[in-house]
C-alpha cells in the first residue's frame, strides 16, 4: 500500500518565520572565526567588535589562559558528573570561596550560567502561594525564574521605587513570601537599577531582596563588585547573582548569600542537580579572572575610558543614545535607539560591509518601536580603533537618514 503523505507539523514555525521575515527582523548567526578580541573576523570579514560583553578583554588575558591550561593539564577536560553525584571537585569549592570572599558573602554557589543561576534560584523557594514583584524590564531569565515558581507576579514601572513600594504594600496582609527583584545593570539599555531605594522597600514589607549583577559584575564597585558595592548596600540584599560570563571572561553565572541560602540551592536548585559541572579549566578561569580583577585596576580604569569617550562623541554626532523615550545608559552598555525595526536590522547589515560589528535588537527581546544597535565598550578598545567606528557610523547613518 502506498504511504500517506505526512503532513508537516511544524510548519507553523516556517509560517512565523516567514512574518521575521517580512518585518525584515529576521537574521542569521554571525561566526566567529578567531579571539574575542575588539577587531576580529566574523563571516570572513575583520571588524570593529562593538557587540561583546568581554568588558575587561579577560577572554584573551594571560593570566586566565595559563590556569586553563594548567587545569586542564592536571585534571583533564571535564568534571564527569553532576555536583551532587561526583562532579564537584576541590576547584569549583575553591571557585565558590573566592567568589564569597570578594562579595563580602557566607557562601556561593556556581552554576553553568547565568540564565541558569537566575531560573533555578527563583524557581526553588517560591511557590504558587507567595509573591513576586518584578521590575518591567527585568532580564528574561529572572522572568522565567518567575515563571517556573508558579508565584504570584507583580510588575513594577521600571525603577519606579515609589511603584514597588504600592505592589508591595498591595500584598502585605497576603501569607506567603514576598520577592522584590531588580536587575542591577539592565542589559538593554545600561542603566543602573535604584537599589538604596528598593532595599528600603523590601525592608519595610519584610520582604526578600534579590539582585542580578550580571552587567555590573567587573564593571561596578570596588574592583568590579557590582551594585550592591557601587550603592554600599552591604548586608542589605539577601540574593545576589552575577556572572561569570561577561567582564570575568570565561562562562557560567553564580549565586550569593547566607551558607542556608546556598545550602538549600545545593538541595533543590533544578539546573544545578540537573547538570553537569564545568570543566575544571573554566573554574581555574574564574579563580584567576578575580585575582586580576583585585590586582590590576588598569582593567577597569580602561573601560571606562573608554565609555566616557564613547558616549561623549556618539552624542555629539547626534546619535539618540537613550535618556527621551528610553532610560539613560549609565554603564558601557550604550545603545544607538533607532526605533524602527527594519531599519535597524538594515543599519547593522549596513555598519558590517563597512567593517563595524553593531548588533541590531529588535522586538521581542526589547518594545516594539524601540529598536536598537547596542554597543558595549571594552577596556582592550583603542582610540584609533573607536574613532573609525564613529566615522563608520557617521558614514552610514547619514547615508541611511539615521543621521541629518
Amino acid at each position: 500500500m502506498p504511504t500517506a503523505t505526512r503532513t508537516n507539523p511544524l510548519s507553523f514555525l516556517t509560517e512565523q518565520l516567514d512574518e521575521l521575515k517580512a518585518k525584515g527582523t529576521h537574521f542569521k548567526l554571525r561566526v566567529l572565526e578567531d579571539e574575542q578580541a575588539p577587531v576580529c573576523t566574523f563571516d570572513g570579514k575583520r571588524v570593529i567588535n562593538l557587540a561583546s560583553n568581554n568588558y575587561l578583554g579577560f577572554t584573551t588575558h594571560p593570566k586566565l589562559r595559563e590556569a586553563a591550561l594548567a587545569a586542564t593539564r592536571k585534571y583533564g577536560v571535564g568534571s564527569g558528573a553532576v555536583r551532587t553525584i561526583a562532579g564537584t571537585m576541590k576547584i569549583h569549592m575553591e571557585l565558590e570561596e573566592k567568589i564569597a570572599r570578594f562579595k563580602n558573602v557566607e557562601a556561593c554557589v556556581v552554576f553553568q550560567s547565568g540564565f541558569t543561576a537566575n531560573a533555578g534560584t527563583v524557581s526553588s523557594f517560591l511557590g504558587k502561594d507567595d509573591f513576586i514583584v518584578s521590575d518591567e524590564l527585568n532580564h528574561a531569565s529572572i522572568i522565567d525564574g518567575c515563571r517556573l515558581s508558579r508565584a504570584k507576579i507583580l510588575v513594577f514601572r521600571h525603577k519606579d521605587v515609589a511603584h514597588a513600594e504600592e505592589q508591595l504594600a498591595s500584598v502585605k496582609n497576603q501569607p506567603g513570601k514576598k520577592l522584590l527583584i531588580s536587575d542591577g545593570v539592565f542589559s538593554m539599555d545600561g542603566d543602573i537599577g535604584p537599589l538604596p531605594g528598593l532595599c528600603e522597600a523590601a525592608e519595610k514589607y519584610g520582604a526578600i531582596m534579590m539582585v542580578d549583577d550580571a552587567h555590573s559584575s567587573g564593571v561596578l564597585g570596588r574592583q568590579g563588585r557590582g551594585t550592591i558595592d557601587h550603592f554600599s548596600m552591604h548586608g542589605r540584599v539577601d540574593i545576589q547573582v552575577g556572572t561569570l560570563s561577561k567582564a570575568i571572561g570565561a562562562l557560567g553565572g553564580y549565586v550569593c548569600g547566607t551558607r542556608d541560602l546556598i545550602d538549600f540551592l545545593y538541595h533543590r536548585a533544578r539546573p544545578f542537580l540537573f547538570s553537569t559541572s564545568h570543566p575544571p579549566s573554566v573554574a581555574a578561569t574564574c579563580i584567576a579572572a578575580f585575582d586580576v580583577l583585585e590586582t590590576e585596576p588598569q582593567w577597569m580604569e580602561q573601560l571606562w575610558a573608554n565609555t566616557r569617550f564613547w558616549k561623549k562623541e556618539l552624542g555629539l554626532l547626534g546619535f539618540n543614545i537613550g535618556g527621551q523615550t528610553t532610560p539613560a545608559s549609565e554603564t558601557p552598555i550604550t545603545p544607538i535607539i533607532i526605533g524602527d525595526g527594519r531599519l535597524t536590522m538594515d543599519f547593522s547589515r549596513e555598519l558590517f560591509k563597512e567593517g563595524v560589528l553593531g548588533t541590531g535588537i529588535a522586538s521581542p527581546t526589547v518594545p516594539e518601536g524601540k529598536a536598537r544597535i547596542r554597543t558595549i565598550m571594552t577596556a582592550t578598545h583603542t582610540k584609533e580603533e573607536l574613532q573609525r567606528a564613529l566615522e563608520v557610523l557617521q558614514r552610514v547613518g547619514k547615508k541611511m537618514g539615521i543621521l541629518g
